[in-house]
């Protein structure tokens, strides 16, 4: 029986209401269904013979070799009467208590992994137990074949803000305000680039339709030829000198600024120039003179008096022969008075046309973007030929992959009515079936198909123009650019793979990735919206100031994270120097903030730390801190509950119901207002709070010595700061230089798990769940063995399965068993901010 799915089928998505009529025409996603055998069908008992004869072989092994690691190292808390967390492991008897148990063994699997279990105080696994509880975890509970990784499934995606931005200034050439446009995007799994969590409601499709129209609008010429255009604006007019420009010339001064334009040709040139005349409310009886000059001929004089602020366009018609042409204006006063008030003359722009005889004329601005001949054809036929031609360029390229004739066609229709009609032109019809195009959902969303599985394998590779769109807005957050379109058009993409990712990496759009990636995982873009009331902050350490974070300062504190992720990934260094580094990135304005002596401009430039400082890696940024703290103070639950989740991967799971809030322990403390470590101390002496506090407060209290802005202190409320601390593993450390090293070393493999959990979560736009495990270990084992490269990180995750192939649609990944996700949405985590504001 042939088993390979049915030849795709393209289908309405039920995601839009309301598209209109031009992009319902080119409406479908290729999406691939599977038939499963029938319950009686010779195919469906083979299946069910071979998964009894699986799971016998599974429970065998589980009591052979698990089940006695279990209870050598676990039952003290977890069997013989022993219920720790509510988990009792000699409670599983039944068959699918054993090996239907995705989400328990997960949590097994992490916390052995981590060393958190066995506790410090029992003896931890041998490295020999360790790998036969892993290897049966994840064979046998979890249903993988190791030599078959499970790619996972993939949720059709959406251009998110950022992406569309990128990708409409690639396509076409303009810079769309997406941010002013849209609706901000959802986030799951701290990032906005999640197929499960974006929404396209009806208002978000009526506006991706007013911007595709705004879009082709702005970016595509609805004629053939036009007037040639050289413009300039006040700062390019300079004085000889070159010390002053066109901008507020006073006046009361004589100044004389000039520019150089080139002429094409002989022939005529209209010259259309745009000032503007700056007072104050007083009136100034200062009046001026301005000349305008060719080439040293005067063509143009006026007299300007007071305005408040006034706007003034002249336009005048001179012949030029070719060459430079320089025009020159002069001020001059009119009247030997002494200055009273602010009387500005400003030149706001110049614009040369011409020249004007129509044989001059040349192709509008970006019309060689999208038209690929000199003038369309006269004859029907052939212009429809040549709508054709340009429609399924523009549209391969915005849909990622060759389009197909059954869409282009109906878009030439489109294109063919509107340019029938009297006046319109060709361009501005083609431009009309270019809106449907960027109104489509081959457009909005990255539609993947994939190519047939090799022999003997379950899961098929994305084919290259999917691998090509996976790496572009992986890297970029854009399009494909040709070299990438061409090679995965002659399949040659992945063989050049390396190759690929080394040039799309020195590529500057490669700073869209360290942006996005680094702002996301650190939640440090935050930081430009976050509440501080710093005067209330400083009051804690007895400090009177009225300072606000200036947007200058949130900047340039959010550009420091940027600054050091993009020299770790760009300079392939250890990503370890993420968690602890003699460096950081400042600017003038954050070494002031810092204290950092001797940075003058505002561009982030490395500085190296002194050996004492306590700087030097994310934990100690500004933005990490601000992000992390209350508006009035420090919160070190937040700040330990965002190294659980951001670098140690083990984010404490949502608090019971009815847990007190912080403010009840401060009631206990009513002769004075309480430290932070007091506070928890109070609040960690109920059993419901403890168990979860003793994971984040070390870590948290640990930063005590920044403040909720990131500055550093080493007292509050009066009394000297303690950061000292030891954490659930059983490490002690005196301050957050130790915490830092500790994490470096001691807990690197949680890191590097964590940090490739993150990266394949941004890739992928999905969350990792437990049959992501063994790519995640495999990932961060090389890494380790390559000391921490980025570069092993990123190759590491490109190579993956879960990158390189996609599961069909019918396919489970361990049938009757409940996704586990290996990170947890932000909601789950956020109960516990509630309780701790």
């Amino acid at each position: 029986m042939d088993t390979r799915p049915p030849k795709q089928m393209p289908r309405p998505l039920p995601l839009i209401i309301g598209l209109g009529a031009a992009a319902a025409l080119i409406w479908g996603v290729v999406s691939v269904s599977r038939q499963s055998p029938t319950a009686n069908s010779p195919v469906a008992a083979a299946v069910k013979s071979s998964k009894q004869s699986i799971d016998s072989s599974a429970l065998q092994q589980f009591h052979q070799t698990v089940e006695p690691i279990l209870k050598d190292r676990c039952y003290d808390c977890h069997g013989d009467g022993e219920k720790r967390g509510g988990l009792a492991l000699d409670a599983l008897k039944t068959d699918d208590q054993i090996l239907r148990n995705p989400e328990l063994w997960f949590k097994v699997l992490r916390n052995t992994r981590a060393g958190i279990m066995p506790p410090k105080k029992k003896n931890h696994l041998s490295p020999e137990q360790q790998q036969a509880l892993e290897k049966w975890i994840e064979v046998a509970a979890f249903g993988l074949d190791p030599q078959n990784p499970d790619p996972g499934r993939v949720t059709v995606r959406r251009l998110n803000r950022a992406e569309y931005r990128n990708t409409i200034r690639d396509l076409t050439g303009v810079d769309f305000d997406t941010e002013s446009a849209f609706p901000s995007d959802d986030v799951g799994y701290g990032f906005d680039g999640i197929g499960d969590v974006q929404t396209i409601s009806p208002m978000r499709m009526e506006k991706f339709i007013e911007a595709a129209q705004f879009i082709v609008n702005k970016a595509v010429p609805t004629v053939p030829r036009a007037l040639s255009k050289q413009f300039a604006i006040g700062k390019d007019f300079h004085t000889a000198d070159g010390a002053k420009d066109g901008n507020k010339m006073t006046f009361y001064q004589h100044r004389e600024v000039s520019h150089t334009f080139k002429a094409s040709a002989a022939g005529d040139y209209r010259i259309v120039i745009s000032v503007n005349v700056d007072g104050v409310t007083q009136r100034d009886p200062q009046r001026c003179t301005v000349v305008v000059r060719s080439d040293g001929q005067e063509f143009f004089k006026n007299e300007y008096r007071w305005y408040d602020c006034e706007f003034f366009t002249h336009e005048k018609t001179i012949h030029w022969e070719p060459g430079d042409r320089q025009i020159s204006l002069t001020l001059d006063p009119v009247e030997d008075l002494k200055q009273r008030t602010k009387m500005d003359f400003n030149i706001l722009t110049v614009e040369v046309q011409g020249p004007l005889e129509p044989k001059y004329w040349v192709h509008p601005p970006n019309y060689d973007r999208f038209f690929s001949r000199d003038l369309p054809p006269e004859d029907p036929a052939q212009r429809r030929v040549y709508a054709h031609e340009v429609l399924t360029r523009f549209a391969t390229k915005a849909f990622r992959r060759p389009a197909p004739s059954s869409i282009i066609d109906p878009l030439v229709g489109i294109a063919e009515n509107a340019y029938s009609s009297p006046g319109t032109s060709f361009e501005a019809g083609v431009a009309r079936a270019m809106v449907a195009v960027l109104a489509s959902p081959r457009f909005l969303f990255r539609v993947e198909t994939d190519t047939p599985a090799a022999p003997g394998q379950t899961f098929a590779s994305v084919d290259e123009y999917a691998l090509a769109s996976r790496l572009s807005y992986f890297l970029w957050s854009s399009l494909p650019d040709d070299e990438l379109f061409t090679l995965a058009g002659q399949g040659k993409l992945r063989q050049n793979l390396n190759a690929q990712v080394k040039r799309m990496f020195a590529d500057p759009r490669a700073e869209a990735f360290v942006k996005n990636f680094s702002g996301q995982w650190l939640q440090s873009r935050e930081v430009m919206g976050v509440p501080i009331n710093r005067t209330e902050v400083m009051a804690r350490e007895g400090v009177t100031t009225r300072e606000q974070l200036t947007p200058v300062l949130r900047e340039a504190m959010k550009e420091e994270s940027e600054a050091c992720f993009g020299y770790v990934a760009r300079g392939d260094r250890s990503v370890l120097e993420l968690l602890e580094s003699d460096y950081t990135f400042v600017n003038d304005t954050l070494a002031r903030f810092y204290g950092i002596p001797d940075v003058t401009g505002p561009e982030m430039r490395q500085v190296k730390l002194p050996p004492d400082s306590m700087r030097g890696g994310v934990l100690t940024m500004a933005s990490v801190l601000a992000v992390t703290s209350n508006p009035t103070r420090t919160s070190p639950v937040k700040r330990g509950k965002w190294i659980l989740e951001n670098i140690l991967g083990s984010p404490a799971p949502p608090p019971p119901p009815n847990i007190p809030a912080l403010e009840d322990a401060e009631k206990k403390l009513q002769d004075r207002v309480p430290t932070q470590r007091e506070v928890l101390a109070i609040h960690r002496e109920d059993a419901l709070c403890a168990s979860c506090h003793a994971r984040m407060d070390p870590l948290g209290l640990a930063l005590e010595n920044f403040n909720a802005l990131g500055l550093w202190r080493t007292n509050e409320l009066k009394q000297p700061v303690d950061a000292t601390g030891q954490l659930i593993s059983g490490e002690s450390f005196q301050n957050i230089r130790d915490l830092k090293h500790i994490l470096a070393v001691e807990h690197r493999m949680e890191y590097y798990r964590t940090l490739t959990e993150k990266l394949m979560t941004y890739a992928l736009g999905r969350g990792l769940e437990y049959y992501d495990s063994p790519t995640v270990e495999k990932i961060a084992r090389q890494l380790n063995q390559e000391n921490g490269r980025f570069s092993a990180l990123l190759m590491g995750v490109i190579d993956s399965a879960p990158f390189q192939k996609r599961r069909p649609l019918a396919h489970p990944a361990n049938p009757g068993a409940k996704p586990v996700p290996l990170v947890t949405q932000n909601q789950d985590s956020a109960r516990h901010e509630n309780h701790l504001q």
